[in-house]
C-alpha cells in the first residue's frame, strides 16, 4: 500500500481519487454523469452484459455521457456465474474499448446473495492475467484467497464489506485488516457500503480505495450522496494517515492543562 497522501496507483497509473463508482441503477445517463461528476471519481465501472458501450449500435451509448477521454472505463463481469462466461465477457469488453486491458472480474456464486464463487474467480483470474488483462478482482474477505489472487498477478484485490447492494456496511473489519496487511497490491472495498460513514471507516482501516454503486444510485438524492462519499473517502484516508489516538478504557485525559489554573 502506498504511503502518499494523495493518489491511488493501479497497474502503474496514478489517480487522484480513491473513490471508484458504478454506472448502473440511475434513472438515466444524465443523472449518472451528474453523480459521477459530484463524486470526483476517475475510474467508472460498467457492466458489459447490462450497459451499452457499443455492442448495440441502435441504443444510447454510455460512452457518449462518459467519454474515455475523461474517464477510465472499468468493464466488469456482473451477472457472470462461471469462469468461462466472465472471460468471454471481458474479452468482448476489451474489443469494445479498443484493447483497454484494465478490468474488474467478478464471478458470482448465488443469484440471491451475489456472494463470489472463489474457485471460479481464481480460475478466471489466472486465464485473464495470462491473456494480458490488468485484473481488479471482487472477492470474499478471506486473506488466504486474496493473497492467491495477488500471486496470480491481479493488480488490485477488492473484498466485499458486505453483500452487494445490501448497504450493511463493513460487517467484518478484522478480515479486511488481515487482507490489507497480507497484500502489496491495492486493497479496495467493493460492495456493501451504504452511507458516507461506511466509506470513511473503510479508509480508516487502511483500504486503498472504495468502489460503490447502489449506495449512490439508490440514495434519495444521488448527486448529493456522491458528493458526501467523495468527502468521506478523503476524510477517512487523512484520518488513517494521521493515526488515531489510542483507545483508553476509563482513563480520562483532559484536553486542557490542569496546572497553572486561576485560583489554584
Amino acid at each position: 500500500m502506498d504511503s502518499q497522501m494523495h493518489g491511488l496507483t493501479i497497474a502503474g497509473k496514478t489517480y487522484r481519487s480513491r473513490l471508484l463508482v458504478g454506472t448502473g441503477k440511475y434513472k438515466d445517463f444524465a443523472e449518472t454523469r451528474a453523480a459521477i461528476d459530484a463524486s470526483g471519481a476517475e475510474i467508472v465501472t460498467v457492466a458489459i452484459r447490462r450497459v451499452n458501450i457499443g455492442q448495440d449500435p441502435g441504443q444510447p451509448n454510455l460512452l457518449d455521457s462518459l467519454p474515455t477521454s475523461q474517464f477510465t472505463i472499468l468493464p466488469n463481469t456482473a451477472g457472470c456465474y462461471t469462469a468461462e462466461d466472465a472471460i468471454r465477457t471481458l474479452r468482448l469488453g476489451r474489443e469494445l474499448l479498443d484493447g483497454h486491458p484494465l478490468c474488474k472480474l467478478e464471478v458470482l456464486g448465488d443469484p440471491t446473495n451475489l456472494f463470489p464463487n472463489m474457485p471460479e474467480t481464481l480460475k478466471a483470474a489466472e486465464v485473464l492475467v495470462k491473456d494480458g488483462f490488468q485484473v481488479m478482482v471482487y472477492c470474499s474477505d478471506d486473506p488466504i484467497q486474496a493473497k492467491m489472487l495477488e500471486d496470480i498477478g491481479c493488480v488490485a484485490v477488492m473484498p466485499l464489506a458486505s453483500l452487494i447492494g445490501s448497504g450493511m456496511g463493513i460487517v467484518n473489519p478484522w478480515n479486511l485488516r488481515l487482507c490489507i496487511e497480507a497484500l502489496k497490491v491495492p486493497v479496495l472495498v467493493d460492495a456493501g457500503v451504504g452511507t458516507a460513514s461506511d466509506a470513511a471507516i473503510a479508509m480508516e482501516l487502511g483500504c486503498d480505495g472504495v468502489l460503490m454503486n447502489t449506495a449512490i444510485a439508490h440514495a434519495k438524492n444521488p448527486v448529493l450522496m456522491a458528493s458526501a462519499m467523495k468527502k468521506a473517502v478523503e476524510a477517512g484516508r487523512e484520518s488513517f494517515l494521521a493515526g488515531r489516538m489510542p483507545r483508553k478504557y476509563y482513563s480520562a485525559d483532559p484536553s486542557s492543562p490542569t496546572s497553572g489554573l486561576i485560583g489554584s
